[in-house]
């Protein structure tokens, strides 16, 4: 784990409560802190086609973020959503490492919302307009290798208790 300090990547006065994301792109990461400690770090996969924000790129957006919606309460795990509507169908999921043709997000969904004008927020880069969640997927095998298609995935029992821990509001700092 890469060793960091939460002043190198936001200023103090920043913070909306004591509870903040960081996704770290390298080490493949997800840290949930409180009061600056890390409490929580659960492994993800981010884009497979690398970090950016220009529209219908593929790229998982850097920079500031917050947690607009949260979607999926009392979804059971592994429950399929397509455009943010719970199918009342669950995934079948992939522990090798297999690519399959499908990118379902499964149990819950954090849709993020950038904070940085022209870098995550605005036209042509908007995260939240790209539809750039925090959710669980069926290829749990690929996770801890860039593999998603701009989203952050999660193990589908990690994104429950995730989701279960922050609320709307959450600041989440995804850096590379």
């Amino acid at each position: 784990m890469a060793l960091f300090s939460i002043s190198n990547v936001i200023n103090a006065n920043d913070l909306l409560n004591n509870i903040e994301i960081i996704v770290d792109i390298s080490d493949q990461r997800l840290y949930l802190l409180e009061d600056s400690k890390i409490i929580e770090s659960y492994p993800i996969s981010s884009s497979k086609y690398g970090e950016g924000s220009i529209e219908n790129s593929f790229k998982t957006p850097l920079g500031k973020h917050i947690i607009k919606e949260k979607i999926g309460y009392g979804a059971p795990l592994n429950t399929i959503f397509v455009a943010r509507v719970n199918t009342n169908e669950k995934a079948n999921i992939i522990r090798s490492l297999d690519d399959s043709d499908d990118d379902y997000v499964t149990s819950r969904i954090l849709w993020l919302d950038g904070l940085e004008e022209g870098i995550n927020k605005g036209e042509g880069v908007d995260s939240f307009n790209r539809f750039i969640y925090i959710h669980g997927t069926h290829e749990e095998g690929l996770i801890g290798q860039k593999a998603s298609h701009g989203c952050i995935r999660m193990f589908n029992n990690d994104v429950v208790k995730l989701y279960d821990t922050v609320k709307k509001g959450t600041k989440v700092y995804i850096r590379a």
